[in-house]
């Protein structure tokens, strides 16, 4: 099991952009998919207080994170 976690909605584009840099990246993660209607998003709303994806969750370093472009430099900065 993986401590990287992604939360993602199929079909999002924001989440396929940080589901691409993981990939590119060769780093191990799980997906969480997500219901497409944001009141049924309680577990990702659980783990970040909010219903929007993609967020990540590095269990390792404790590091929660929303937004695409934020998510995308942590992975080329931290994880890569």
């Amino acid at each position: 099991m993986s401590s990287i976690t992604l939360y993602s909605l199929d079909g999002c584009p924001f989440c396929e952009k940080v589901h691409d840099a993981l990939d590119d990246a060769d780093i191990a993660y799980e997906t969480e998919w997500v219901e497409p209607l944001h009141s049924d998003r309680n577990e990702v709303k659980r783990v970040s207080g909010q219903r929007a994806v993609p967020v990540l969750v590095n269990e390792n370093s404790g590091v929660m994170m929303a937004e695409s472009d934020k998510i995308v430099q942590y992975v080329e900065q931290s994880l890569a």
